[in-house]
């Protein structure tokens, strides 16, 4: 029996790359899986391919950015199968910009795929997840750490990461378990970037990622909640959650003279380096500068 023997599944943007990897691995380890993509070729490909195999799979091809459609999507799985007990919100859009050269189009339907869809299509599995209990799997990434270019994108995945954190407490005591993977892995998206290109070895491809997602969706998976959890095909680790950064500075009241004078004394030591190339922040390398010059 595989781990997931017996589950019904819905995996978004499942029509190719990460989700086509998690509809097929899902499949393969025992879910009947609802292949849900807006192209709808594509999803029907994917759910033939599972078919094909022995697996159990149908098609929704509802896009996730309205609250009816995702609604559908859910549906879709309790019409065929019977119930719900996993969602993986995987589907998304991407795309590199300069703040200054950003199209408010693209950055609408950045937000309304890749959060709102989020947000919809989770709520529509919380109902039909409640008095059962199951697992959300958001799909975040480490662009909410912050990249060149990834603003708006970054952006969206930094609030499905807050969104999971918020959604784990409120669903606990319903048995639905709430978690995130930050994956990087080969796909059309990373193949289009330059950037993306050279943090990824060929060798990441999809499938190396889809354990930790099926995981995450099993009973195994029992107790874990809340949690951010990148993976790159070879590293597994955790993501330490926002927490506040000692020292805390206490005075009845602030003004501007006071806060200079703290920033001044205390709290530029403490500045943190922001991004995922870890930048430390201008007044930090001022400082610095004079001790590194000696060195060398």
């Amino acid at each position: 029996m595989g781990i997931l023997e017996g589950k019904s599944v819905v995996v978004t943007g499942a029509g190719r790359g990460l989700g086509a990897a998690f509809a097929a691995e899902a499949a393969a380890a025992g879910a009947a899986v609802v292949v849900n993509d807006v192209d709808a070729a594509s999803a029907d490909r994917i759910a033939a391919n599972i078919r094909e195999r022995g697996g159990n799979a149908v098609v929704s091809h509802h896009t996730v950015a309205d609250p009816d459609e995702a609604a559908a999507i859910v549906e879709t799985a309790l019409v065929a199968f019977g119930r719900l007990d996993g969602l993986v919100n995987n589907a998304g859009v991407h795309h590199e910009a300069a703040p200054w050269h950003e199209d408010p189009h693209a950055v609408r339907e950045l937000v309304e795929v890749n959060l709102l869809g989020v947000i919809h299509t989770g709520l529509a599995a919380a109902r039909a997840m409640l008095g059962t209990g199951g697992s959300l799997v958001n799909i975040s990434s480490g662009a909410s750490f912050g990249q060149r270019q990834l603003g708006s994108y970054a952006a969206t995945k930094g609030a499905v990461a807050s969104l999971t954190y918020s959604w784990a407490l409120d669903m606990e005591t319903e048995g639905i378990r709430v978690n995130a993977v930050c994956p990087l892995a080969l796909t059309r998206m990373v193949r289009r970037s330059p950037r993306s290109r050279r943090r990824c070895p060929p060798d990441r491809t999809p499938d190396r990622v889809a354990p930790l997602v099926l995981y995450l969706l099993s009973d195994a998976a029992e107790g874990i909640t809340g949690q951010l959890i990148r993976c790159d095909g070879r590293q597994l680790h955790i993501v330490g959650q926002p927490y506040v950064k000692q020292p805390v500075l206490e005075r009845e009241t602030w003004d501007v003279a006071s806060i200079r004078r703290s920033f001044d004394e205390v709290l530029t030591a403490h500045l943190e380096p922001y991004g995922l190339e870890k930048r430390l922040p201008l007044r930090l390398r001022r400082l610095v500068e004079p001790f590194r010059s000696r060195v060398s």
